[in-house]
């Protein structure tokens, strides 16, 4: 038999490929390099100030002696960790609220739909700010940052998907048959939102990724002596006249990140 979805299209696509192959590097660099390099991630080391690229360093230091390879590999770390993790949420409470408003009721789709459109009136940067504002600046207070208007978009595209298929021969015929809601929702409809969901999940993780980092670069983000690459690049700023490729190196595995989550994700979507 055929194989069809999202399987399939990662076989034939070459692009799709590459996507995968080099976001599976970034993911090996982030959890191998800080625990198998001999330079802790905040190891100080006042001989060792602003050192160039060598066999020791091959990023080079930073102007505190820290190896910035490690540094980097490490910040790559919390950006997934931030990304991946807040989209999780995201789309578990995407996948609630949106198949509940529209399968159930006009009454329950109404108030569901009216607190969606209140959450997302106001910038989501803003929900960031203010959490980082109230709470310790870490990873948590990021996540919690982002997840709290980061669903509302796939909630709604849930929402008109379900409610779309809830019209369907198949559902019609569970509802006769006494099915719970529930169960509908389980068994008939998150299965054929499947493609819908695995395009959105990925498209949401640069979007968390890319939050962290811009806030982080702003001073408001995770604090030290953690480091994201947002952290990174905030740090190298003031020595980008000096020693630019401090700056340069966080800014490239972000870049490379982002553009290759997004491609992956835009990829999957155009042959959906």
């Amino acid at each position: 038999m055929k194989k069809t979805g999202c399987m399939n299209r990662i076989r034939k696509d070459k692009n799709i490929k590459l996507c995968l192959g080099v976001l599976g590097v970034l993911i090996l660099l982030a959890v191998l390099v800080p625990l198998l390099s001999p330079y802790p991630y905040d190891m100080q080391d006042v001989n060792s100030q602003n050192l160039g690229v060598s066999a020791s360093h091959w990023f080079g230091t930073d102007k505190f002696g820290r190896d910035i390879f490690t540094r980097v590999c490490y910040g790559l770390r919390i950006s997934l960790a931030v990304g991946f993790g807040s989209t999780v949420i995201c789309v578990l409470i995407a996948m609630l609220v949106g198949s509940l408003a529209g399968l159930c009721g006009p009454l329950l789709d109404s108030i569901l739909l009216e607190i969606m459109n209140v959450i997302s009136a106001i910038p989501s940067m803003l929900y960031v700010i203010l959490t980082l504002l109230v709470f310790e600046a870490s990873v948590r207070s990021v996540m919690i940052g982002i997840c709290v208007s980061g669903w509302v978009d796939l909630a709604k595209m849930l929402r008109v998907e379900t409610r779309r298929l809830g019209q369907m021969d198949y559902c019609i015929a569970a509802k006769m048959m006494g099915f719970s809601r529930l169960r509908i929702i389980w068994k008939y409809i998150l299965p054929n939102e499947k493609e819908l969901l695995i395009v959105q999940t990925i498209l949401l993780i640069p979007k968390a990724i890319f939050t962290e980092a811009f806030l982080s670069f702003l001073g408001i983000g995770i604090a030290a002596p953690r480091a994201s690459l947002g952290t990174l690049i905030q740090d190298a700023k003031p020595m980008i006249t000096q020693y630019p490729t401090q700056m340069l190196y966080p800014i490239l595995v972000l870049a490379v990140l982002v553009v290759c989550l997004q491609s992956l994700g835009y990829a999957l979507e155009r042959k959906a």
